[in-house]
């Protein structure tokens, strides 16, 4: 109640304070949009002099569009008398011919009104004489009169337009001091926020209106242009007149058309120019509406369509056109301080742009209603730009805690609950599908040699946690399984015991503790005292750095707060575990005779051979991959042939041994190798040669002789990890086979 009151005085004030505060609105938009120039200004002239040199570019400016826009609209009142005829001949063209359907229809209309009650009377009383009388007013006050007529008119807007410049003047001189008292009087001594809410209000205004006039301008003169050129008289007049309307949202553009459109009907003979006038202005209006002001605006005013269209017919039937054009620069402002007074928040909640709701919040809200299974829908669009990770994180985990917080307090029964989890382990299953078609494409690297068994701590919740875990861990080449909860934990040590693994994970989801877990790490280590343990913590209240401490003490190796954080230390951990050793690529079946065919090609040497240097700059720009290289693979080193963006280093040496290179295991295999991320695979952890050179990804394809020998790789490297796709792997193969023919060709024998 006491809200509405305060609404409703609020509201009145507005309305009844109109006069006052609409001068004052319009100052202060002046004085946010000339600030910054002012400051620079009076850097040169000091702080009176650059105020009064933007108070005069400001009337200057007002004076000659106004000069240029009254002499134009003077030549076409003398230009009118001459259009009569065109005006009469359409008017004439659009006559309905007699007899015709419209005509039939009045003519019953109008008989049947003779029918009605009291017609007979109204049509009799016609015909008596109405008395004229005759009112005079004293001569003396006839000028007087008519003077105040037509000046009243210009009166009003010229006085209000000089208080507004009055009042934006004496803003401009005292602006630090009103800034002052503003930051006083809203921040109520939080003095940092409040200077960063203002000073981001005033950015994004000024960024909103000089946006809007860069807009307006490239329509006006497109539109005079085409108005020129159509035949349509004073187009100079119509262009910058279009120009000024636009900066009143919704109706300007329409209030601007309507000029140019009927002049148009009345100075052409034909119907051609008003209908090419018409369609000058959609398309512009097109163009404005979906190229010139998405692109110029760039960085939105981060209010809502919804809000901008609200906020415009409330401030316009508070203050008429004057809060049309001020609707949007003071919503932003409400925004703003929204974002950054706590207790305003809700100004941002419902004007802004941000999505009400999180990812978690909406697809909770989805699973709460009966009957409605559309957050598939929600993981769908989540999935189309964040990594499946993230939608575990973000999204499906909360979801699990909220739920369980909610029924923990009351606010769902059992019943939904239940339902809920059967969605996120629905959910979870339809993702687990989906990718799993992705996993162990032939050709590719084998995964890291890492085992990972997945346990709740202590109920179902942290079950589903887990199975998260797991399936995010075989997305990334792990073997990861998850174990059903509601098992004790000394059944779940034994069945480590049995089948040993080479990480326990145990997931925690609030309400479960962390003490759950670390009972869970003691019991595990009491039987297995070098199992490796990782625990997973989500959404746990209280001290954070007391459960890690706690957990640690317990036995854990680490504590992890998100999936990507478990993801990253399990990879660290598979490098450590299998990268000391590294797997030889060994030698194929064909080595004896691969080797002379090398030999007789004659290109076993340091020499770089610069004619295919060609390729590999296209193999880094198709690939847009920053290295490229085709090389040889002797018996004990393999060669640089052609490069692109190698390392000095290599460059300078042009060969490495055998044992290092990564060209080795694709002449082995004789097939395309694909390592997407080479510090996750066991083959190439511990090489030092990548390690030096900081190689993350590498792709090669076989160069192959006439007779199928393969002699060496045409190859891309990268820093980053990084995918390669199936029509890639083709690519790249098609130009190894072409590659393998240009050197057949520098050789000049036939193998």
């Amino acid at each position: 109640m006491y809200m509405v009151i305060l609404s409703s005085a609020l509201i009145a004030g507005l309305y009844f304070g109109r006069e006052f505060l609409i001068p004052l609105a319009l100052a202060a938009l002046i004085t946010f949009l000339l600030a910054p120039f002012v400051t620079k200004l009076e850097r040169f002239i000091g702080k009176v002099g650059a105020v009064i040199a933007a108070m005069m570019l400001i009337v200057g400016g007002t004076v000659g569009m106004g000069w240029m826009l009254g002499s134009q609209a003077v030549d076409l009142a003398n230009q009118l008398p001459a259009y009569k005829e065109n005006i009469r001949a359409k008017l004439q063209s659009v006559q309905t011919p007699r007899g015709g359907t419209l005509d039939r229809v009045t003519e019953t209309m109008e008989d049947l009104k003779k029918d009605l009650p009291g017609a007979a009377e109204k049509l009799g009383n016609r015909t008596a004489p109405t008395p004229v009388e005759v009112v005079s007013t004293p001569e003396s006050n006839q000028p007087f009169g008519t003077i105040t007529s037509m000046v009243a008119p210009i009166l009003g807007p010229l006085g209000t337009g000089g208080l507004v410049l009055l009042l934006a003047t004496f803003m401009l001189l005292k602006r630090e001091d009103l800034q002052g008292r503003a930051i006083r009087l809203i921040g109520q001594g939080r003095i940092s926020a409040t200077t960063r809410a203002m000073d981001d209000a005033a950015a994004r205004v000024r960024r909103y209106l000089f946006m809007q006039l860069v807009v307006n301008v490239t329509y006006g003169i497109p539109l005079a242009i085409g108005l020129y050129f159509i035949g349509v008289p004073n187009p100079i007049l119509w262009g910058a007149l279009a120009a000024v309307l636009r900066f009143i949202p919704y109706i300007g553009p329409w209030i601007a058309a309507a000029f140019p459109i009927v002049l148009s009907l009345a100075v052409s003979p034909t119907w051609m120019p008003p209908l090419l006038t018409i369609g000058l202005f959609v398309v512009l209006e097109l163009l404005s509406n979906n190229v010139m002001e998405p692109w110029l605006y760039g960085a939105s005013t981060g209010v809502s369509s919804i809000a901008l269209i609200v906020a415009a017919v409330f401030w316009t039937w508070l203050w008429g056109p004057a809060g049309l054009v001020l609707a949007t620069p003071i919503t932003v402002c409400m925004v703003v301080m929204g974002r950054h007074i706590p207790q305003l928040s809700f100004l941002s909640v419902l004007l802004g742009e941000e999505e009400a709701l999180s990812p978690a919040e909406d697809c909770y809200h989805r699973m709460l209603r009966n009957g409605e299974h559309d957050e598939s829908e929600l993981v769908e669009s989540f999935l189309k730009t964040k990594p499946l990770e993230e939608l575990y994180d973000t999204m499906l985990i909360p979801v699990v805690a909220t739920a369980e917080e909610d029924h923990r307090q009351g606010l769902i029964d059992s019943e939904q609950r239940d339902r809920i989890a059967a969605a996120v382990r629905e959910a979870t299953e339809e993702l687990e599908e989906r990718f799993a078609g992705s996993e162990g494409e032939e050709g590719e690297a084998p995964p890291p040699a890492l085992q990972v068994h997945c346990i709740p701590a202590r109920a179902e919740r942290d079950e589903l946690a887990g199975a998260m875990i797991a399936h995010v861990l075989r997305q990334r080449g792990f073997e990861s399984r998850n174990a059903p909860g509601r098992r004790s934990a000394k059944e779940l040590a034994a069945e480590l015991e049995r089948q040993p693994v080479d990480i326990v994970c145990i997931s925690v989801i609030a309400p479960s503790k962390a003490i759950h877990a670390r009972n869970l790490c003691q019991r595990i280590r009491a039987i297995l005292p070098e199992q490796r343990i990782l625990v997973c913590l989500w959404g746990l209240n209280g001290d954070a750095e007391e459960d890690v401490k706690m957990l640690r003490e317990a036995g854990a190796e680490e504590v992890c707060h998100s999936l990507t954080e478990a993801c990253a230390w399990c990879e660290r951990a598979a490098t450590h575990l299998n990268g000391e050793a590294g797997v030889e690529a060994g030698l194929p079946e064909d080595e004896e005779q691969r080797l002379v065919t090398l030999e007789n090609l004659g290109l076993v040497n340091r020499e770089r051979e610069p004619v295919l240097d060609h390729v590999t700059a296209k193999m880094s720009r198709v690939f847009e991959a920053p290295i490229s290289a085709i090389t040889l693979v002797d018996h004990d080193r393999q060669y640089f042939k052609a490069y692109h963006g190698l390392p000095e280093a290599l460059a300078e040496a042009r060969e490495v041994p055998r044992d290092l290179s990564i060209c080795t295991h694709v002449v082995a295999s004789d097939k395309t190798i694909v390592v997407e991320d080479l510090k996750r695979d066991r083959r190439f952890a511990a090489n030092p040669m990548i390690e030096e050179n900081g190689f993350r990804f590498y792709a090669g394809a076989p160069i192959r002789s006439a007779d199928g020998h393969v002699l060496g790789a045409l190859c891309v490297m990268d820093t980053e990890p990084r995918r390669f796709s199936r029509r890639e792997r083709r690519l790249l193969e098609e130009n190894a086979a072409e590659v393998a023919s240009e050197m057949e060709r520098l050789a000049g024998v036939v193998v």
